[in-house]
């Protein structure tokens, strides 16, 4: 009976390289939760890619001005056989630190298609606005008394 290799690997060294990025993340890209945020009028929008993730595992957790997401995704089956397994298992976290100008009572959140979007409103304070200018001939002259 022949058994079809439907993959090979031959370089431990890069299947050590390989691992320890996905544990241990790099500089550019964080393991297990990468993100993107930018701001778009008057929101804050932060998305996580999350794929696979069961909606019932994720959790959000804010305390001041920390944002706490936290997901997990189930070990692998003890049955199977696997060929290859590189998608990162286990429970994640990643914390956020927001400035004060964010308004974090109002936090909206969002999972569809892997995809956790956050959406955090810019707080009134922080809003620009103008400020009325008084000037000296916009007050009535005031009585002197020598």
């Amino acid at each position: 009976m022949e058994v079809a290799t439907m993959l090979m690997r031959t370089d431990p060294f890069r299947d050590l390289d390989r691992w320890t990025q996905q544990v241990f993340g790099t500089a550019v890209q964080p393991a297990a939760m990468p993100m993107d945020a930018w701001r778009d009028g008057d929101e804050f929008v932060v998305e996580f890619d999350l794929p696979g993730i069961d909606p019932d595992s994720l959790d959000l957790d804010v305390e001041r001005n920390v944002v706490t997401v936290r997901a997990s995704r189930p070990g692998l089956d003890a049955n199977r056989s696997m060929i290859a397994a590189e998608r990162p298992r286990g429970v994640f976290s990643r914390q956020l630190f927001l400035g004060e100008s964010l308004d974090t009572d109002q936090i909206r959140a969002d999972y569809r298609n892997g995809v956790l979007r956050l959406s955090i409103p810019v707080a009134e304070k922080a809003k620009p606005r103008k400020i009325e200018i008084a000037r000296d001939h916009d007050r009535e002259p005031a009585a002197i008394n020598a």
